[in-house]
């Protein structure tokens, strides 16, 4: 959540972030509103305690007389403040749950506008011309099934449409993928994390999964707990209700899980393939560092994504994403999208985001430095979402004769293997 005393001090910053994001402007007026009402009646509350702390004492000290009125004034003000602390927490509440509602700040240089309104700020790799090289290019899922690498039949069988398979090499792929990324993340200095796949509301709703991504959520209304669609959810709150000494930043985790996303508002789009899917392996990176550092800590994370895709010699350009596609929680996000020759497009494969407090507000995570304890700041960056990764690979690499050249980087991870070809039955 944003700090409220932004919100006080300089609401037309924060009409102006909605009103760029395309989200409720009328939400910054009802949330003023509603923290004045929280701000008075905490007051009310605190007089009248201490009304009645200052009666109590009078009382041992009152003649019978007089006795007699400070107790009849006593009762009354027991009353008013059982009344005054149920307001105070009614406004407690309903300036919370607006405040919930409130995306975070938009970095000012941001562009302004929807899905298709982003800044290319650089371009890497050569894209392979197939017409050149004397053949067409096959799209992931052929590849995929030629190889023995992918079975989407079966995954709609087992589990309905947008699951799937990964058999043989397409399964040793996966594997190598996920060690490479941890051993690039390790190298730079991240913690590798296993984490859980299901979380408390808290959780999900702390890192801002609870709002206008809600609809992407698998909720088990039984247990109470959802599904993670990224293990930024539980490296967010694994330090929540804390608070780290400011000599231990940054802190840096790098957490491998499945994850799992509705894919609602998407019904008849890249359903060929495992390109957009509801379950997915992914590796995720994650910094909590003091403010000042997270702008520096941003560039950090998308220096690591193009390492990792320039390690893969896969052709990629990165975008500063618009404001209406941010999410609640980032400020500012880079993506970078591989080039998927047979859609002749580029298509997102990583994403770094600066989420600056916002996340460690609602999960109250702080930081010391000295006497003075404050909010710090976190952010996050996919290193490797498994399923367009092997999507990017094969078509990128792909030979005529139906093989794909496997990039260096994976070699020792795939027993040395310099080509994926089918595995001998």
């Amino acid at each position: 959540m944003i700090d409220l005393r932004l919100l006080r001090e300089d609401p037309d910053r924060v009409r102006a972030s909605q009103r760029a994001r395309g989200e409720d402007v009328a939400l910054v007026d009802a949330l003023l509103s509603a923290d004045e009402r929280r701000r008075s009646s905490g007051m009310r509350f605190d007089e009248l305690r201490n009304e009645q702390k200052s009666l109590g004492k009078l009382i041992p000290k009152a003649s019978p007389e007089e006795r007699a009125e400070l107790l009849t004034k006593a009762e009354q003000l027991k009353a008013d403040v059982k009344a005054a602390e149920a307001e105070q927490n009614e406004a407690d509440e309903a300036a919370k749950q607006l405040l919930l509602q409130l995306g975070n700040i938009v970095h000012s240089d941001v562009p302004v506008g929807g899905e298709e309104d982003f800044t290319v700020l650089e371009t890497h790799g050569t894209i392979r011309d197939f017409g050149a090289e004397g053949f067409e290019p096959k799209d992931h899922l052929e590849l995929g099934e030629s190889l023995g690498a992918i079975d989407v039949e079966r995954g709609a069988k087992v589990s309905g449409s947008r699951f799937y398979y990964l058999t043989g090499v397409g399964a040793l792929l996966e594997l190598a993928l996920v060690n490479a990324a941890i051993a690039q993340a390790t190298e730079a200095g991240f913690i590798p994390m296993l984490t859980p796949a299901l979380v408390r509301p808290r959780a999900m709703e702390g890192t801002g999964f609870l709002g206008q991504a809600a609809e992407n959520v698998y909720h088990l209304e039984k247990d109470d707990y959802y599904l993670v669609g990224t293990s930024e959810v539980p490296l967010a709150a694994y330090h929540m209700d804390e608070i780290i000494d400011a000599d231990k930043l940054p802190l840096r985790y790098a957490g491998f899980s499945p994850c799992f996303r509705r894919e609602a508002g998407t019904y008849g789009k890249d359903t060929r393939g495992i390109f957009r899917v509801h379950q997915f392996d992914k590796v995720e990176m994650f910094s909590y560092v003091a403010p000042e550092e997270a702008e520096a800590e941003h560039k950090r994370l998308l220096e690591w994504e193009k390492q990792w895709l320039t390690s893969l010699e896969l052709p990629f350009q990165v975008i500063d994403v618009a404001t209406g596609d941010l999410g609640a929680s980032a400020s500012r996000k880079f993506d970078c999208e591989a080039w998927i020759p047979t859609q002749g497009k580029y298509r997102e494969l990583t994403s770094a985001s600066n989420c600056d407090g916002f996340q460690a507000r609602r999960l109250s995570i702080r930081y010391r430095d000295g006497k003075k304890t404050q909010p710090l700041s976190t952010l996050n960056g996919t290193l490797c979402a498994v399923p367009r990764t092997i999507v990017a690979i094969l078509e990128n690499h792909q030979q005529a004769d139906g093989s794909v050249r496997v990039p260096p980087v994976l070699r020792p991870y795939l027993g040395g293997r310099e080509v994926l070809e089918p595995i001998a039955k």
